[in-house]
């Protein structure tokens, strides 16, 4: 790959509104999960309406959306995932990411002119697996997160230049190989594999010693216990030379159940680093320090570059919290003005009349305003808004933007 070819950043999103902010703050491309057959269950996800109104949003911007059918299927599932891909026809989107074999199968009976790619969860490690995809029908495969740097630039010069690399660059790393996690399952009965993750290796454990059963002892000197399966989140801003270098195609950033504030700074933030790379190295170098200050903004669990530079250390694990953090609030995103002149948002936090609050701008602005007023949808004024996802019109002072997001420093 050229370095002369900006790579494309993929962002994820939970809704309609996170992905309006994710084109907005400087995505290529989005992917998605349908409300079946996807890896996050739990996340609000897309209803075949959202998804094609998405879609269409997208595109009028020149970007791509992709939805997720990485589920590991059973029997019982296949006949679904059929039906769901005949959905597809009508939902048009530019791709599919599936992980198992049997559901890329019926893709392509069902959808032979649908762009296929791989899940990180296929676990794909060599370029020979990547050869395999292709040959089966694949346009991109996506790098298992235990892959260096220097493995990944040994797959690109193995492969097609036709064969996309997409490998994650940012966000949480599961503990699993490839996130192929048995944990939840085991405890809880809710199967990771189909989308249903409850999470243990965010949970605080103890050992037993065989013979003294009942009795409790942290793995270290700690009355907390360990969260021994805690990982740091991955971060990859300080190094985006050696990114591109590799010749990776697609940089992905993980997050398909995080808030549009989320979205918004890791999204806004890569979209400059990599920029800033193709004007210049110098460039992006004098930048560094605004890549970090605003990639802190959004909430994390500290950070790590994961096995991109050689195998992991301690270093990489959190053992004694599984706590994030969390620097900013997000308040809500502007959404058009009353006759009154006032912005409209649904609200997400709470804030007061007499604030000052941060508004992030999609352009890398940021302002800080002072809450003039707010009424509420009859025009009552209301001096705070305590109600989570009221719909509320206010008013700071200035001129301000659709999908300009409001923020709070903690």
């Amino acid at each position: 790959m050229s370095r002369r070819e900006k790579p494309e950043l993929l962002i994820p999103a939970s809704s309609l509104e996170v992905l309006k902010v994710a084109i907005n703050y400087g995505a290529d491309a989005v992917y998605i999960g349908g409300e079946m057959f996807g890896l996050r269950a739990k996340a609000k996800n897309f209803s075949k309406e959202d998804m094609i109104e998405g879609i269409k949003y997208a595109h009028k911007f020149g970007k791509k959306v992709y939805i997720t059918a990485n589920i590991t299927a059973h029997n019982r599932d296949l006949e679904g995932v059929a039906e769901y891909f005949e959905e597809m026809k009508e939902i048009k989107p530019d791709a599919l990411i599936i992980s198992d074999p049997g559901v890329f199968d019926i893709a392509r009976e069902v959808l032979p002119d649908m762009e296929l790619h791989i899940s990180t969860q296929a676990n794909n490690v060599n370029y020979r697996t990547y050869l395999f995809w292709q040959r089966m029908g694949a346009k991109r495969v996506v790098s298992a997160r235990e892959l260096s740097l220097k493995e990944i630039g040994e797959i690109r010069k193995n492969i097609p230049d036709d064969l996309e690399i997409e490998t994650f660059i940012h966000g949480a790393m599961c503990i699993s190989y490839s996130g192929r996690c048995l944990l939840s399952n085991y405890f809880t009965g809710r199967d990771a594999n189909l989308g249903a993750c409850t999470h243990p290796c965010r949970w605080k454990y103890h050992i037993v010693e065989e013979t003294r059963p009942g009795e409790y002892l942290p793995i270290f000197e700690n009355d907390r216990g360990t969260y021994i399966f805690n990982s740091k989140d991955l971060c990859m801003i300080e190094h985006i030379p050696e990114i591109i270098e590799a010749g990776i195609d697609s940089l992905k950033v993980e997050g398909r159940m995080k808030t549009a504030l989320y979205v918004a700074a890791v999204a806004r933030t890569y979209r400059k680093a990599i920029d800033d790379y193709f004007i210049s190295e110098e460039t992006y170098r004098q930048n560094i320090p605004y890549y970090k200050e605003e990639i802190a903004k959004c909430t994390y669990r500290q950070f790590t570059t994961g096995f991109f530079f050689g195998p992991t250390s301690y270093e990489t694990q959190i053992y004694d919290s599984n706590t994030y953090v969390k620097e900013y609030t997000y308040l809500g995103l502007v959404q058009g003005k009353n006759e009154a002149g006032m912005y409209e948002l649904e609200q997400r936090n709470k804030f007061s009349v007499g604030d000052t609050i941060e508004v992030m701008k999609p352009n890398g602005e940021n302002l800080m305003v002072t809450v003039k007023a707010i009424t509420d949808e009859k025009g009552t004024p209301m001096d705070s808004c305590p109600h989570p996802k009221q719909k509320i019109y206010v008013d700071f002072g200035i001129e301000l933007e659709d999908l300009d997001l409001l923020r709070r420093k903690e």
